[in-house]
């Protein structure tokens, strides 16, 4: 694994450091906090509170360390929003991405370990499933608020619960409702709202996309060839037809591509890539189901398909409530993603977002929360 790349005693560490620290009303959890933000920048490997003591001040610092994140009784919410607060100014987002990520661990004693499915690896992992937002644009990205998926056999066993140090009150809710709730407890700080970017080819994920519409957040969603929809514009192929899968759509209505440019985040210099590009309206299949023109449904919705191959299936389809805009920009905004899996690997993995050691739930929000702060100050380093 790589290192960050920003140095500890650089100017912009104090700066967040000041900024984030603010909130934490005694001096000495201050102190602690900048040591664990600027020894998550300077430890290599493994970002163990071990490891990160050895570059502030050895054995002696290993323990405090370790009070100050599993124990001392601080708040991560109020570090989250000045954070939000702070990367919003920097990196001026075009989009909210909800990024899913699996962290495997080994037993089953850290909070939130179980046995899930990981769609995109195609196999089960033991692990700890999360849930970040991400304000990204096309120059950078970094999180801002964090969610862990609780299965219920954590939630319903007193003994496991208490040494996790899991909340009392805390519900027992569904993948997709820990997806959606990441990114309304974000919406509650006051943030500028903008478009919600979400990976929803797990089902699990599908519900997340009722409760934006419910609430009138805008989203864009990755959805699965196989998942089934109805055309609702009648002058289209398929009007009519039912419940037919996004892919049987798409290739319904291929003569409507359209070439788009668009810059690639991803790649490790700026690239123009062009793929072609058509958007349908459509709308949710549910029973009993009667087709009604787009203009008189409120729940017409628009899918995209993308191809890089014209003789090929769609690389990829997007299902979006935001069906008055533009095919062309909603692939590019899209992209976002790809911006966000650059800065999470080359920022984020090297700043600790993982690598939690401890067990316990408190323990775990302080550390992402730190290790969000230290990915950002790595990210804009780099930048500047």
């Amino acid at each position: 694994m790589t290192t960050a790349v920003l140095r500890p005693e650089a100017p912009a560490v104090s700066e967040l450091a000041d900024l984030l620290f603010a909130s934490l009303r005694r001096r000495d959890q201050r102190e602690r906090g900048e040591q664990y933000l600027r020894g998550l920048l300077a430890a290599e490997g493994r970002k163990s509170i071990r490891n990160i003591a050895s570059v502030i001040g050895g054995s002696a610092t290993e323990q405090s360390l370790h009070h100050f994140v599993s124990c001392s009784p601080w708040e991560w919410a109020p570090m989250r929003r000045a954070l939000a607060a702070y990367v919003h100014r920097a990196v001026e987002p075009q989009a909210w991405v909800v990024q899913s990520m699996q962290i495997p661990k080994v037993g089953e004693h850290s909070v939130g370990v179980d046995r899930h499915f990981v769609p995109h690896l195609g196999q089960t992992v033991n692990g700890q499933q999360v849930f970040g937002v991400w304000l990204a644009s096309p120059r950078l990205s970094a999180p801002v608020n964090w969610r862990m998926f609780l299965p219920g056999s954590w939630l319903e066993d007193t003994d496991r619960r208490r040494r996790a140090e899991i909340p009392e009150g805390l519900p027992e809710e569904t993948m997709a409702a820990c997806a959606a709730s990441v990114v309304m407890e974000a919406a509650a700080w006051g943030l500028p709202p903008r478009a919600v970017l979400l990976d929803a080819r797990d089902p699990e994920l599908r519900g997340a996309l009722d409760t934006f519409t419910a609430l009138g957040i805008p989203f864009l969603a990755r959805i699965d060839g196989g998942d089934r929809l109805a055309v609702a514009d009648p002058s289209l192929p398929g009007y009519g037809a039912g419940a037919l899968s996004a892919q049987q759509i798409m290739r319904s209505v291929s003569g409507l591509r359209r070439p788009v440019e668009w810059l690639d985040p991803s790649a490790p210099t700026p690239a123009v890539r062009t793929s072609l590009v058509a958007g349908i309206r459509v709308e949710p299949v549910r029973a009993p189901y009667r087709a009604r023109p787009a203009e008189a449904g409120r729940d017409a919705t628009m899918l995209i398909g993308e191809w890089r191959d014209p003789q090929r299936p769609p690389a990829e389809l997007w299902l979006t409530g935001m069906a008055s805009s533009a095919p062309a920009g909603l692939l590019r905004l899209s992209k976002l993603t790809r911006r966000v899996a650059r800065d999470h690997r080359e920022f984020g993995e090297p700043s600790g977002l993982g690598e939690f050691a401890g067990r316990s739930f408190q323990g775990w929000h302080r550390h992402v929360t730190l290790a969000s702060a230290a990915h950002t100050a790595a990210l804009l380093g780099a930048q500047r």
